[in-house]
């Protein structure tokens, strides 16, 4: 089960950096040195931060696989990457975008989310 849990550890860390490349340039404007960048500019920059995602997603990937002697399926991989993204992306948001709100709906959304991982994990 260390497989699993360097897994989730792994798509945790992927799914920050993924975040931020592909929300944090929005709050870009806030800061003087990013104010006058092109979207060119933004791009390559956000860019630059999702490469970062792929040196723990393809590990995390490679661990957990079973077929490479990991406790996931395919499909059991995508859906924990889904939720871990669901949940990094919520922390995100609260902690940079004041302005944003999560409201009842968002969370009965994420339980369905949360009911379909038991769903796809059951036996």
């Amino acid at each position: 089960m260390t497989r699993g849990i360097y897994t989730i550890l792994l798509l945790i860390l992927s799914n920050t950096f993924m975040t931020f490349a592909w929300y944090g340039h929005l709050k870009f404007r806030e800061m003087n040195w990013f104010q006058n960048l092109g979207l060119v500019s933004i791009v390559l920059i956000s860019w630059g931060i999702a490469l970062f995602e792929y040196f723990f997603q393809v590990p995390a990937n490679r661990l957990g696989y079973h077929e490479l002697g990991g406790p996931f399926s395919l499909v059991e991989l995508k859906v924990l990457q889904e939720v871990i993204t669901l949940f990094v992306f919520s922390i995100f948001t609260i902690i940079f975008f004041k302005t944003e709100t999560l409201r009842l709906n968002h969370f009965i959304g994420f339980f369905f989310l949360i009911l379909a991982v038991y769903f796809i994990f059951k036996k």
